[in-house]
């Protein structure tokens, strides 16, 4: 069933993005802040709507396909506005192109296996990987701008640069244990 409560929380996911993205141009520490808390939010959903799937036994082959979707959008489009308004520059870029290109990687060998009829299972790791990912863009997307109730001596980009590095170790840990996988599979599948 394509219209059930964790496929809605799904599509609603994405439907954050755009609203993440035009707080950018805000360019103000409100704008950051609201789109901390949207992006936040949008990440709280995605438990949520796996959660309540299996919960409810309400899995479906749309949600299986939509809701990793999701999460590669949210991340990579937000990774993309960070970088474009510069609150991620210099080094910091290069986990932000690692996590991206593992995204990529992993989509594209996800969609390959899928025709051959085989599905790579979500690996614990990797749902640590999003759960580190998503602490440090929202730390990123703040960065060090002004809030009442955070002192300013506390290092919330540096925080959030270091998390950022953590979670493309990870990603990179996940990138080829789901590559080994596919690949071993794709070798074996072409020998018989």
């Amino acid at each position: 069933m394509i219209l059930n409560g964790p496929n809605i929380i799904t599509v609603t996911r994405i439907g954050f993005i755009p609203l993440i993205v035009g707080m950018f141009f805000l360019e103000s520490p409100t704008g950051q802040w609201i789109a901390c808390g949207l992006f936040t939010l949008a990440s709280i959903t995605d438990y949520i709507d796996g959660y309540l799937a299996r919960a409810k036994n309400q899995t479906s082959s749309f949600g299986t396909f939509l809701d990793p979707l999701a999460d590669k959008l949210l991340v990579v489009s937000t990774l993309f506005m960070m970088t474009g308004f510069g609150q991620i520059s210099g080094s910091t870029i290069i986990p932000a192109i690692l996590i991206i290109s593992r995204e990529l990687l992993v989509s594209g060998l996800r969609e390959f296996l899928a025709g051959l009829s085989y599905k790579i299972p979500v690996r614990r790791l990797a749902k640590w990987k999003t759960v580190v990912q998503m602490i440090a863009i929202s730390l990123l997307i703040v960065g060090n701008s002004a809030h009442p109730f955070i002192p300013e001596a506390f290092p919330v980009q540096l925080i959030g640069e270091i998390s950022l590095y953590v979670a493309a170790i990870i990603t990179l840990m996940t990138g080829y244990d789901y590559l080994r996988t596919g690949l071993r599979y794709i070798i074996y599948s072409d020998k018989t």
